[in-house]
């Protein structure tokens, strides 16, 4: 089953970013995840106001694949340096209809 990460990251620092992307595009590659959107082209169209800088996209095609990615050691740098240079939300959400 396809799992999509739906992120909004706003950076507080953008002393990480270049650091980051490099790595973070191999592992997301090396774990079957395909970025579906990295942009800061975006627009709020309904719901109290949230100013993200950035929203990204990816899909994955397991669960487990993105749990792998977020788990892996080799990221465990990059997510710290994220985290702390950004307000971020993560969404794991399963690709499923629950009302059809």
């Amino acid at each position: 089953m396809t799992y999509y990460s739906v992120l909004a990251v706003t950076p507080t620092s953008e002393d990480w970013i270049p650091d980051y992307i490099g790595p973070a595009n191999k592992l997301v590659a090396q774990y079957g995840g395909k970025y579906l959107a990295r942009t800061a082209s975006h627009e709020q169209v309904e719901g109290d106001k949230d100013d993200a800088a950035l929203r990204i996209v990816i899909a994955w095609p397991s669960r487990e694949a993105a749990m792998n990615f977020m788990n892996d050691a080799e990221y465990a740098p990059h997510l710290k340096a994220r985290t702390a240079g950004s307000n971020s939300f993560h969404f794991l959400i399963e690709g499923k209809d629950d009302l059809a």
